[in-house]
């Protein structure tokens, strides 16, 4: 039988600061939550996200074709390969596949520059 997570929270810590996420059931939350605990600089990408490759592609099976993020949203950007956690709203989007969402404090991620988060699941 498939691995599948039970726990969907995701404990993310930057600096001092803790925010907790909760992620999907889709193939590729699976898959992503699969990594954890990782460590990753995420970088500002047009001052509307933060975005950090991964050690390697997700299962995107079953994923819609593409996505039109909020506020908080934590996605996978398909054709580049990497995590994606919008801090402003954001048009649809061919290849961006939803994870999760950030319960509370995205405010900690609208920083100029880039921050080196701890992503781990809660147990």
């Amino acid at each position: 039988m498939k691995n599948v997570h039970v726990n969907r929270i995701v404990r993310i810590t930057a600096g001092e600061t803790v925010l907790t996420a909760t992620m999907n059931q889709s193939a590729a939350a699976n898959d992503f939550l699969s990594l954890l605990p990782l460590t990753m600089n995420l970088t500002d990408y047009a001052a509307t996200e933060k975005i950090s490759d991964l050690p390697r592609p997700l299962n995107t099976a079953g994923a819609p074709a593409g996505y039109k993020p909020s506020v908080g949203d934590i996605t996978y950007y398909a054709p580049w390969g990497n995590l994606a956690i919008f801090y402003k709203g954001f048009g649809y989007a061919g290849g961006l596949v939803p994870l999760g969402r950030i319960d509370e404090g995205i405010e900690a991620l609208k920083r100029n520059g880039s921050i080196t988060v701890k992503m781990e699941l809660i147990s």
